[in-house]
């Protein structure tokens, strides 16, 4: 399929491409051209009599620029270059990352395949396993959660074991298989800014950090009608949702009373890429092990 809106985008890049390497070419003559028996000069006059002339490039020189003239027309011959011609040799850069995929395949497919039949625990124990899931993790997850793992505002730790959307071997495939995207509304405009400052101190309250007891009292009926949905009523959160925990002391936002307000007022909305796209389900099976083994995995039920 064509890159370009119509052929006359590809015939004009073609055009260009040429007109410049033959006018490279033909100005390189031009300068080359010697005179006999004409001492041409530039006009510039230094110290009285030091004259500056124009004399035509050292022959090696000049042919230094023509083979590099020669080699551009050979490489637009080839490889593409001239709007939608291909080249005679059909090199595309796709097809280049396919045959080197390939080849990767070929070559590492039978260690994948090795790990793909281990449980994600026993992953998470062999030191093989863990160093190539460690290369995995830090070609595709780092970028957010950081080299080790510990995150940084936003994007959430992964070597405690505070899981927003659970931390079981299933649950940790399924987010690096599908994505995870999560949405708190904004309530700022329905509670108004002593309401927003009511719920912010009665979630302070909930994981023992300073808050009002007033604010408080006033701010729990509010957290219970509208923010209990997604928290729970005792604010320990919702896996299913990606509600995170509000008891204990790990802030994904930041924390304190200007944060907590800032996030009821405005909402959040986070996303998790999916990597189905461009893992393969061998490789995701071992990054699942590799992030398992950061925190040993999700706690036992009930704590």
């Amino acid at each position: 399929m064509s890159q370009f809106t119509n052929e006359f985008w590809s015939l004009y890049i073609g055009v260009i491409s040429l007109a410049s390497i033959i006018a490279c070419a033909v100005f390189l003559k031009m300068q080359s051209v010697r005179k006999d028996g004409q001492a041409d000069t530039t006009g510039h006059v230094w110290d009285e009599n030091l004259q500056e002339y124009n004399n035509p490039l050292p022959r090696w020189w000049a042919w230094m620029f023509y083979l590099t003239v020669f080699f551009s027309l050979g490489y637009l011959v080839l490889y593409p270059g001239l709007g939608d011609f291909r080249g005679t040799l059909g090199w595309t850069q796709v097809g280049q990352l396919e045959e080197e995929n390939q080849d990767a395949a070929a070559q590492y497919g039978p260690l994948y395949d090795k790990f793909a039949k281990l449980e994600v625990a026993a992953l998470a124990k062999d030191p093989q396993a863990l160093a190539v899931g460690q290369k995995l993790f830090l070609n595709h997850c780092a970028q957010c959660h950081a080299s080790d793992a510990g995150g940084s505002r936003g994007f959430p730790n992964l070597t405690d074991k505070d899981w927003l959307w659970g931390g079981t071997p299933e649950a940790i495939k399924t987010s690096i298989t599908e994505g995870r995207r999560a949405v708190m509304p904004p309530f700022g405009p329905s509670l108004g800014e002593q309401g927003v400052k009511d719920v912010a101190h009665y979630v302070l309250s909930l994981s023992g950090s300073a808050s009002d007891s007033i604010r408080k009292a006033r701010g729990e009926p509010t957290f219970k009608a509208t923010c209990a949905a997604c928290h729970g009523p005792e604010g320990k959160g919702n896996p299913a949702l990606g509600a995170p925990n509000l008891t204990d002391r790990i802030w994904l936002h930041g924390s304190g009373e200007a944060a907590i307000i800032e996030q009821v007022t405005k909402g959040r909305q986070n996303q998790m890429p999916s990597h189905k796209e461009t893992l393969s389900a061998a490789k995701i099976h071992l990054l699942t092990g590799y992030v398992y083994s950061l925190s040993g995995g999700a706690p036992p039920p009930g704590k």
